[in-house]
């Protein structure tokens, strides 16, 4: 990955270009921009850019040793960390990123704006709550003792840190803190909220917007071929979200509406048993699906809200617009303010192993005291 390779966001790639040219690279770096952003992408770029052999002006050359295993992802001084849960084939103490290297390039090449969901079903984890685990810190810990094979830097891309388990962060604080000499760290994020107070301190914040509407146009209809017409209401839709906007452009089908749908008019009609069979259904579902279908719940309680206040700001169609058109007709601020939280509480409850069961029966019974 260069920065070529990322469209637009030229103040973020000069930032960073010149930190590196005026040897002013900060040893620890958070990655800050929403799931569907090039965050991932843009730490790639700079992981590229800081060992090249022979950098331009505006980029990594790409032809160097150095550009050529970077772009495999199999750079000896770059190394990596992110969310995994057992699978079939890998479990206990060997749950660590290691372990799930080779999947990983498969990914990053396939995938690189992919969002945890996308992961987690491409190495088989969609039953597990991927996180990461305190094993990982001492993995961490002992790349990082070694010296540099062959780079100026020693670079460990820490992808989604908001999932590391508590002792996992805690292990990491010191190296972060004080790494060994030419040691960069680059947290890549999400949500800066879900980290810890004491990782978020000693880290420098990059801040990756997501695509304009007008450069995910151009993604789209110079990379992949989309009529402009098209591109362009998929672009409106998507948010920023490149990611989105592919799979607007795949025509992938998405269940989270019709469950979605369903669920909230359950609630208002108070049919308690279909609720309880609801419960049932999102309980065999797997934890990617079901918090899924939580996130997407919470951006639909926004769209609703967006209706009622500016409607031409509405990024949704189809289903989906005549849902919003409908629910915004019982749902308010007031009503939003109260549910929004109650959707995020869930998610939470979910990633720390509640019963599904339990906690979207108890999800469905509040949501209908507030919306009736």
């Amino acid at each position: 990955m260069r920065f070529s390779d990322i469209t637009g966001l030229s103040d973020v790639k000069e930032k960073l270009i010149n930190s590196v040219k005026n040897d002013h690279v900060a040893h620890a770096q958070l990655f800050l921009g929403k799931a569907g952003s090039p965050n991932l992408p843009m730490a790639l770029a700079y992981a590229a850019y800081l060992n090249c052999e022979q950098p331009g002006e505006s980029d990594a050359c790409g032809n160097c040793p150095a550009c050529v295993k970077n772009h495999k992802s199999i750079h000896p001084d770059v190394h990596f960390v992110f969310p995994v849960s057992p699978t079939k084939n890998i479990t206990g103490k060997d749950v660590i990123s290691t372990n799930f290297l080779k999947t990983w390039r498969e990914f990053l090449t396939s995938s690189p704006f992919g969002k945890l969901e996308q992961w987690a079903a491409h190495y088989g984890g969609e039953d597990k709550q991927a996180n990461i685990s305190k094993e990982e810190s001492r993995q961490i810990i002992k790349n990082l003792s070694l010296k540099a094979f062959e780079g100026r830097y020693k670079v460990m891309i820490i992808w989604l840190p908001e999932y590391m388990h508590p002792s996992s962060a805690n292990g990491i604080l010191k190296i972060l803190e004080e790494p060994p000499e030419r040691t960069i760290f680059l947290l890549v994020s999400n949500d800066a909220e879900k980290l810890l107070a004491t990782i978020l301190s000693r880290t420098q914040i990059i801040t990756i917007p997501g695509f304009s509407d007008d450069e995910l146009v151009t993604i789209l209809t110079e990379k992949h071929e989309v009529p402009k017409e098209q591109a362009q209401r998929f672009a409106h839709l998507a948010d920023g979200d490149l990611t989105l906007a592919l799979r607007l452009v795949n025509n992938v089908e998405d269940d989270n509406h019709q469950w979605f749908a369903a669920w909230m008019r359950d609630c208002f009609k108070r049919d308690f048993t279909s609720m309880v069979q609801k419960s049932d259904t999102f309980h065999g579902m797997n934890k990617v699906a079901q918090k899924s279908l939580l996130a997407y719940g919470t951006n639909m309680m926004r769209e609703a809200l967006i209706r009622q206040m500016a409607p031409e700001l509405v990024r949704v169609n189809g289903q989906e617009n005549q849902f919003i058109e409908n629910f915004s007709k019982v749902i308010d601020e007031e009503k939003v303010r109260a549910i929004t939280p109650l959707l995020n509480e869930a998610q939470f409850h979910l990633e720390r192993n509640a019963s599904a069961r339990i906690t979207f029966l108890d999800l469905s019974l509040q949501i209908s005291r507030i919306i009736k």
